[in-house]
């Protein structure tokens, strides 16, 4: 039997999110069974749907204030699964959400703004591309206002990649028995992402592949 994938697909995403990330996730070599949960899909988010999950990914979406109010009655069991043995994959939105103000508590710290950061390369909100290095390798990906991440010094979590300003772009992090990965651009971002934008298709889809590896490791 195939490994069960879930990803979130509802009000706390936009369209296009979440499939963009079920996609990423089946192009992986873990052979997943991608299924969405959802409010209006077949699974709800519940401990039930996690338990059976070896991943459960959040997409990119809208604002953090009304993503989190969609999403943190499911703050508990998405909690208790992680901490279990589970995965959690966020991506831009799905990021800020493993912080704590608010989101669902999972970083060895929390989130904030990249375009807030001192000497970001990328002062609007809107649809745009970022640089990065990812493993010490220079790449440019999709980017929409996505977080950058701080952890503790004392947490041990693998900074992945970082924005051209320092900061850390993707990591990945242990919470209790189980393994948090998040990025702030969009790895996951597929060709038509970039020609409704109007921008270089710049795909970064191996990037993403990284970190559902990175992410699953025993």
């Amino acid at each position: 039997m195939r490994s069960r994938a879930l990803v979130y697909r509802g009000p706390a995403t936009l369209p296009g999110c979440a499939e963009a990330v079920a996609g990423l996730l089946r192009a992986s070599r873990w052979g997943f069974d991608v299924q969405y949960v959802g409010p209006r899909e077949e699974l709800p988010v519940s401990g039930l749907a996690l338990a059976g999950a070896a991943v459960y990914a959040q997409p990119g979406g809208g604002e953090l204030s009304r993503g989190y109010r969609h999403l943190r009655r499911h703050r508990a069991a998405i909690r208790d699964y992680v901490h279990g043995g589970g995965r959690y994959l966020g991506f831009c939105l799905g990021g800020y959400l493993a912080g704590a103000t608010p989101g669902f508590g999972l970083l060895p710290g929390d989130t904030d703004q990249y375009i807030a950061s001192p000497r970001a390369t990328v002062a609007s909100t809107g649809d745009t591309l970022v640089e990065v290095a990812w493993r010490g390798r220079r790449r440019t990906l999709y980017f929409q206002d996505g977080p950058y991440f701080w952890v503790r010094p004392s947490a041990g979590a693998t900074v992945v990649a970082t924005y051209p300003n320092g900061t850390a772009a993707a990591i990945v992090a242990r919470f209790g028995a189980g393994w948090v990965g998040v990025v702030g651009p969009h790895p996951e971002a597929t060709s038509d992402w970039f020609s409704d934008a109007g921008l270089p298709a710049s795909f970064g889809q191996d990037l993403g592949l990284d970190l559902v590896d990175a992410v699953m490791r025993p």
